[in-house]
């Protein structure tokens, strides 16, 4: 992540942004139990942008002078678009700069042998390179399954809104 780069504070109705966004290499920080009283102050003191789907909070964050953004709950591709128009963001993955998806922890890559005993067998006969969330609680291990191909898909849809 460059310095310049936003980082961002989601509430609990936008997990699932929370998560593109991290594979996407932003630092989100979801906090899905927190009380909005404690989303502003952690965005007042951390200084990431808010990221709400609730007018309410948006409202008082803006009363506060906070950098805050209304997202419309409900359609992720619709957000993804305004959020990249609004902030300049990158929509392209790259393991490089993703983020662990669970925990917003850098991935770093790993071989086989690391790899080995933690994905499926099918999985390590198949691919060769993977990657692992830096997190030792964490540890979850990713590679380049059917998956990657629908979020690069969702990705180009988003990104031809742009034009």
């Amino acid at each position: 992540m460059k310095r310049d780069e936003p980082r961002f504070l989601v509430d609990g109705m936008l997990g699932s942004l929370a998560r593109w966004l991290r594979m996407l290499g932003y630092d989100v920080e979801y906090k899905s139990e927190w009380e909005d009283e404690r989303l502003l102050k952690e965005a007042a003191r951390s200084g990431r942008v808010l990221l709400t789907g609730d007018l309410e909070l948006y409202r008082r964050a803006s009363r506060k002078a906070l950098r805050a953004y209304l997202v419309k709950v409900g359609d992720r591709d619709e957000a993804l678009h305004k959020l990249s128009e609004r902030f300049r963001l990158r929509l392209t993955l790259n393991p490089k700069l993703s983020r662990c998806p669970l925990c917003n922890t850098p991935l770093k890559p790993v071989g086989k042998r690391e790899a080995e005993g933690k994905v499926p067998p099918s999985v390590l006969r198949r691919k060769r390179r993977f990657w692992i969330c830096r997190n030792p609680g964490c540890g979850k291990i990713y590679w380049k399954g059917s998956h990657w191909d629908k979020i690069k898909d969702t990705l180009r849809k988003v990104s031809d809104r742009r034009g």
